[in-house]
């Protein structure tokens, strides 16, 4: 059986398009929980904020971000997912990663870019979900705007326990978030974390945080409040979500369907 899961959610302002500011900021915070935690959760975009200036700040797989990140991960021995821009080829990525202390990388290419801000005409979209297994814990990361999007995070014979969302989720429509956070933990039988930033980015939007953990029935576990700096662990179980979906066997009554990219 799984061990409990510590995780850290990370609540914090991103300087604006300033990855080697924010690199050595989050290094810091990471530095905080060393040794009191399991998997530490940034919020989307962590190194410059949500900006479509992709050809000055995307980075490649191989470069800066992905090596910093390994390397915290080794030396905290924490696992760390959030997002960055990365660049492949010509084309860009919204994309996501869970790096493991032992170094293993999982990518996750952000399936439903956000329209109103022109995301989809500076980003290419990802076609593929993945699930990474760390610690007896399946895990399902997603990125903001795919949390309104339930089909694509529909958790077909419980394949995930936990599903991660990590945001640049703008305070005008922190209602749909605190809705959908749970609405997307009841659905799916899984444990829902979502991260998110605070602050006023470069464009001048506000963000106001309201990060949280949700357990399998849709109830709030803990959360880090809005508009501060914030670093919350919080222990989930996988006792009670496997007694759960032993006892409330929704999962077997699903519909069944086939996506397409």
């Amino acid at each position: 059986m799984a061990e409990n899961l510590r995780i850290s959610m990370i609540q914090t302002p991103i300087l604006w398009e300033n990855r080697d500011g924010n690199l050595a900021y989050f290094g810091r915070m990471l530095q905080r929980i060393e040794g009191k935690t399991d998997l530490a959760v940034l919020p989307e975009t962590f190194t410059t904020g949500f900006s479509m200036n992709v050809e000055a700040l995307g980075d490649k797989v191989d470069g800066v971000t992905v090596s910093t990140l390994k390397a915290w991960a080794e030396k905290y021995q924490i696992a760390i997912a959030g997002s960055f821009i990365a660049k492949v080829g010509k084309a860009y990525f919204n994309r996501g990663f869970l790096v493991t202390p032992n170094g293993e990388t999982n990518f996750y290419d952000k399936r439903h870019l956000f329209r109103m801000s022109g995301e989809a005409d500076h980003y290419t979209p990802g076609k593929k979900l993945v699930i990474t297994s760390y610690k007896g814990w399946n895990i399902c990361l997603q990125i903001c705007y795919d949390l309104r999007f339930p089909v694509w995070s529909r958790n077909v014979d419980n394949k995930f326990d936990l599903l991660i969302y990590v945001a640049n989720w703008p305070a005008a429509r922190h209602l749909a978030w605190t809705s959908l956070l749970p609405a997307r933990a009841i659905e799916n039988l899984a444990y829902v974390c979502g991260v998110n930033c605070i602050g006023i980015d470069g464009l001048g939007f506000e963000y106001k945080g309201g990060s949280a953990i949700y357990s399998p029935k849709g109830e709030k576990l803990t959360d880090t409040g809005t508009r501060k700096e914030f670093i919350r662990t919080f222990a989930i179980e996988i006792e009670p979500l496997e007694r759960l979906r032993s006892k409330f066997p929704a999962w077997k009554d699903a519909d069944s369907f086939i996506l397409r990219p």
